[in-house]
């Protein structure tokens, strides 16, 4: 219990929409006198829906947040994912006190830091150098520990020239660029850091996602972190929330969540046939990605190579024609054909039964992205005799490769590294 630093019990958060308080006075009557002097549940509790988006709800009343129930140790650098209007900002709002929660209760050891939105926690009227004195007595800094830390914030944030200026005439990119400096800066136990970090440009996000991994490696300080970036999640973190209506739908490592999440729960890592294709004289039976022991299956570094498994069936006394040919495309999540491969299968399909092939691509070849497989069993410009299509999604991120660090991956979908010559 020593090493929570925040803890989650039965965290609700619950929105009444279009008016204020419960809509009329003898509701609020009603609601005081049971809660504060009967020392009963709010009545008006038991009204509201999940926060599903999609459909159109009945009550007036919503759960933003629903059950949240968790723990983070210190030194963790956890990572909420999920979809817009999923309860990431409120999650985090109610961790920084920007809100109250409904029902249950959030324990967190230490000073918190929070950057949620831009401008959050600055006075438009006040200088840089003010909001940075501000924000350090709000977090219960003195003067002469603030005044200490000072000029690594500057320096990080890069406003040295505007310090004095006061920050309603910063652009929101330098406004981000200060308020993150000083959330990492002054030292506090637990970092929060919203998708905010979006709005600064990419030499600061890298910045950035280098701090917070000091702040958590190097200094041991917890870090919650929330963006729609999946390869900053997968460098930065190690455990993964990902929440889905208001509620936790999965929790896990950040490679397991981050998969979990792409996949949708409908496109995995694994194809196994139906019925109706089992039927097929020759067909795709079973298809899977593997991993190594420290690897999480669909999930692979820049520097990895991707492992394919095919398992074909074939029927009693069917006779696979000479020609007949393995095929396999790899594609990117949006269906850019990224290469194909071909294998001669007849001769390895002579048996009835069931056949193994085993596909490696080489690593350091395909940018980081999200992909998937085609596999069709053919006989070149005459028959298919089966077709897969948009099976075992896979994933490929940065891992900090120092080819990946000089060359960026904006630049295509293939990495190629080049000869130069100059003469």
């Amino acid at each position: 219990m020593s090493n929570v630093a925040i803890k989650f019990e039965g965290v609700g958060k619950l929105y009444q929409l279009g008016v204020m308080g419960t809509g009329t006075l003898s509701h609020d009557l009603n609601r005081w006198w049971q809660t504060r002097v009967l020392g009963k549940e709010d009545p008006y509790l038991k009204v509201g829906q999940v926060n599903d988006r999609s459909t159109k709800g009945t009550s007036d009343y919503v759960w933003a947040l629903q059950n949240i129930t968790f723990d983070i140790n210190k030194g963790d650098v956890v990572g909420i994912i999920g979809r817009n209007g999923a309860g990431k900002s409120t999650l985090l709002k109610l961790l920084s006190r920007v809100t109250t929660p409904t029902v249950g209760t959030i324990k967190a050891r230490g000073r918190i830091a929070s950057l949620l939105e831009v401008g959050t926690g600055f006075h438009p009227e006040l200088t840089g150098r003010e909001n940075i004195y501000m924000n350090g007595s709000i977090m219960g800094m003195t003067r002469s520990e603030i005044t200490r830390k000072l000029d690594e914030i500057v320096d990080f944030a890069g406003v040295a020239r505007y310090l004095d200026t006061p920050t309603k005439r910063y652009s929101s990119g330098m406004t981000v660029r200060l308020g993150f400096a000083i959330a990492a800066f002054l030292e506090p136990e637990i970092l929060v850091v919203d998708e905010v970090l979006a709005v600064g440009d990419a030499e600061f996000q890298k910045k950035a996602i280098g701090k917070m991994q000091d702040v958590s490696k190097g200094e041991g300080r917890t870090v919650l972190f929330v963006s729609h970036n999946m390869d900053s999640m997968l460098n930065l973190c190690q455990k993964g929330i990902l929440l889905e209506n208001g509620t936790v739908k999965y929790a896990s490592t950040i490679q397991e969540t981050v998969s979990y999440y792409l996949q949708g729960g409908s496109r995995d890592s694994k194809y196994v046939a139906n019925e109706k294709s089992s039927s097929k004289n020759l067909f795709v039976k079973e298809a899977s990605l593997l991993g190594t022991e420290n690897q999480q299956i669909g999930m692979y570094k820049f520097d990895e190579g991707i492992h394919l498994s095919i398992k074909l069936g074939k029927q009693s006394g069917f006779v696979v024609d000479s020609k007949c040919v393995l095929g396999v495309g790899f594609y990117t999540q949006n269906r850019v054909k990224m290469c194909t491969f071909e294998y001669l299968i007849s001769e390895a399909t002579e048996k009835d039964g069931e056949y193994t092939f085993d596909l490696k691509l080489p690593s350091c070849i395909f940018a980081p992205g999200d992909y998937a497989f085609d596999i069709v069993l053919h006989v070149p410009n005459v028959q298919i005799l089966d077709a897969v299509r948009e099976i075992c999604a896979c994933k490929i991120f940065d891992n900090g490769t120092d080819y990946l660090k000089y060359n960026g991956v904006n630049n295509g979908l293939v990495v190629v590294k080049p000869e130069w010559n100059v003469g």
